[in-house]
């Protein structure tokens, strides 16, 4: 089954979809990576959110960060996510190709830049992200900066 995607404003969003994008979240960043950390963070407001749905299910999640909000000079892709229950189907790739050219959309062929986790390194770099600075720790979890040129 193909996602039906979803790609709205903060402002844009009806309660049930920042309800739904706000439960997977916590589902998967607090609970399941258990890792105690405030989600909302005050980015969301500025940013575009792409939402996949299978049928009622949401899927797969992005939000597509501005320049200047996360990293000075470069946009960027965050809380790249999929749900546990729509695992092992190559859904992150999809996710990850759907939010790069959602992004290309509003801002044109630029660079990206991403805080990964460090244990998806190889799934990033299969996307054209490359290495870009040392590992850091956010919320107890490894990270490393990463870049997509154009």
């Amino acid at each position: 089954m193909a996602l039906r995607w979803e790609f709205k404003t903060f402002d844009a969003l009806t309660a049930a979809e920042v309800y739904a994008l706000l439960k997977l979240r916590s589902e998967v960043f607090v609970v399941e990576q258990n890792c105690v950390f405030l989600d909302m963070d005050d980015k969301d407001q500025m940013c575009h959110h792409l939402l996949g749905y299978k049928g009622n299910l949401l899927a797969a999640y992005t939000r597509i960060v501005p320049m200047g909000v996360s990293y000075p000079d470069y946009p960027s892709i965050g809380r790249v996510i999929t749900s546990p229950q729509a695992r092992g189907e190559g859904l992150g790739k999809i996710l990850m190709e759907e939010s790069i050219q959602r992004l290309f959309s509003l801002y044109g062929h630029v660079p990206i830049k991403i805080g990964a986790q460090l244990y998806l390194k190889k799934f990033y770099e299969s996307l054209g992200f490359v290495q870009c600075g040392d590992v850091y720790d956010e919320d107890g979890i490894p990270h490393l900066p990463m870049l997509r040129s154009v």
